[in-house]
C-alpha cells in the first residue's frame, strides 16, 4: 500500500486557507523588512512565491484536475498559469506574464538557493501584487467547489 502524498487529500478550501497563510506571513514580514538590504526580502519572497503557487492549484483542483498531475508541475507557475487561464480564471495581461516571468528567470529556485543572483529577480512589490490579484480572483473562481468536510 503506498503512503498519501501530503496534499492528495486537502480540499479546494484546505488549500485556500494555507495559501492566505503564507499570503499574510508575506505582508507580515514586509512590513518587518529593513529597507536598503535585498536580502532581507528574500524569505518574504519564498512566502508569496509558495502562495501564488497555492492559489494556482487551489483553483486547477476545483476545475477537475488530478492533484498528482499538479504536484507534477514541480514550480513552474507558468504551466500551472495557463491551465488556470485555459480552465477560465481571468487575469490581467501584465499578471499573466508576470507569472511567465517567474519561472523563466527561475525566481523560486534562486531565491531559495541563490543569495547571490537576486539582482535577476523581478521586484517584490511585483510579486505581491500578483499575489493580491490571485488572492482575490482565484476564491471567486472556485466558489461551488467542495467545501472543507467533503474531502474526497
Amino acid at each position: 500500500m503506498d503512503a498519501v502524498y501530503p496534499g492528495d487529500t486537502a480540499s479546494v478550501h484546505d488549500i485556500l486557507d494555507l495559501a492566505s497563510h503564507y499570503r499574510a506571513a508575506a505582508i507580515l514580514l514586509g512590513e518587518r523588512s529593513p529597507r536598503g538590504k535585498p536580502l532581507s526580502h528574500t524569505p518574504r519572497r519564498l512566502l508569496a512565491l509558495h502562495s501564488i503557487e497555492l492559489y494556482l492549484n487551489a483553483f486547477l483542483l476545483a476545475k477537475g484536475h488530478d492533484p498528482k498531475a499538479i504536484r507534477g508541475l514541480q514550480h513552474k507557475i507558468d504551466e500551472r498559469a495557463r491551465r488556470a487561464i485555459d480552465a477560465s480564471l481571468i487575469l490581467r495581461k501584465r499578471t499573466t506574464e508576470h507569472l511567465e516571468t517567474l519561472t523563466s528567470n527561475r525566481e523560486y529556485l534562486v531565491t531559495r538557493y541563490g543569495p547571490e543572483m537576486t539582482a535577476t529577480l523581478s521586484q517584490v512589490n511585483r510579486v505581491m501584487a500578483t499575489l493580491d490579484e490571485l488572492s482575490q480572483k482565484v476564491p471567486k473562481g472556485v466558489r461551488g467547489a467542495a467545501p472543507p468536510s467533503a474531502k474526497a
